[in-house]
C-alpha cells in the first residue's frame, strides 16, 4: 500500500498482519479512482475517516491538502496502524484519533459541533452497515453543507438511492467492492 498522489505520493503505508481477521485495507487502485471521482485536490477540508484501518483513505485526503482528518476504529492493531502510518507520513499534528465504536464517535463529535466535508466510510464487509452509517451521520449532524458520504461495501450489500435524506449520487463497481457516494437530498 502506498499514498497515491499529493505531497506524501509514493510513500508506503504498513499494513495488517497476514492474520488479520478485522482489517481490509481500501486497495490503492480504488483508493485512486475514489479520489479522481471526488476530485484530486482537497485543500483546507476537514475529512472524517470511519472505520479507520490503516488510516490510508484519511492520509490519501490529507496527501492531498486536507486540513484535518478524524480517523475512528475501535481495534485496537488498526488504531496503532493509524498511528504508526500517521507518524511515519508526519502527518501527526493533523490527525485526531478516537479509538471506540463509530457511533459513540459520531455523538461525541456532533456534541462538539465538529462539521466535515467529506465522510469517508469503510466498514467490515460483514457488517452490512450502508444504511446505519448514512442514519448515524444525518443524526449527529456531522457532514458540512454541501458535503459527500461515500461508503465502501460489499457488492452482495445493495445500497439505498436514498436513505436518511441522502440521496446517492455515485457509485462505482470495483470486483466485489462498491463504492456510494451520498449527498444531502
Amino acid at each position: 500500500m502506498r499514498i497515491v498522489a499529493g505531497s506524501a505520493r509514493g510513500r508506503a503505508l504498513a499494513g495488517p498482519k497476514a492474520t488479520s481477521k478485522h482489517i481490509r485495507p481500501t486497495a490503492d487502485r480504488v483508493r485512486e479512482s475514489l479520489f479522481n471521482i471526488l476530485g484530486q485536490w482537497f485543500e483546507g477540508q476537514r475529512i472524517l475517516d470511519l472505520y479507520a484501518g490503516t488510516g490510508a483513505l484519511g492520509l490519501e485526503a490529507l496527501s492531498r491538502g486536507a486540513m484535518r482528518v478524524v480517523m475512528v476504529d475501535s481495534d485496537r492493531e488498526a488504531q496503532e496502524l493509524c498511528r504508526t502510518n500517521t507518524d511515519a507520513l508526519g502527518f501527526t499534528a493533523r490527525v485526531e484519533l478516537l479509538a471506540q465504536p463509530v457511533e459513540r464517535a459520531l455523538a461525541a463529535l456532533g456534541k462538539r459541533g465538529e462539521r466535515f466535508q467529506l465522510v469517508l466510510a469503510d466498514p467490515p464487509y460483514a457488517a452490512r452497515v450502508v444504511e446505519t452509517v448514512l442514519e448515524a451521520v444525518a443524526k449527529h449532524g456531522v457532514l458540512a453543507d454541501g458535503g459527500t458520504v461515500v461508503v465502501e461495501h460489499d457488492k452482495r450489500e445493495p445500497a439505498p438511492e436514498a436513505h436518511a435524506g441522502f440521496t446517492q449520487v455515485d457509485q462505482r463497481r470495483f470486483g466485489d467492492t462498491l463504492v456510494s457516494l451520498f449527498r444531502v437530498a
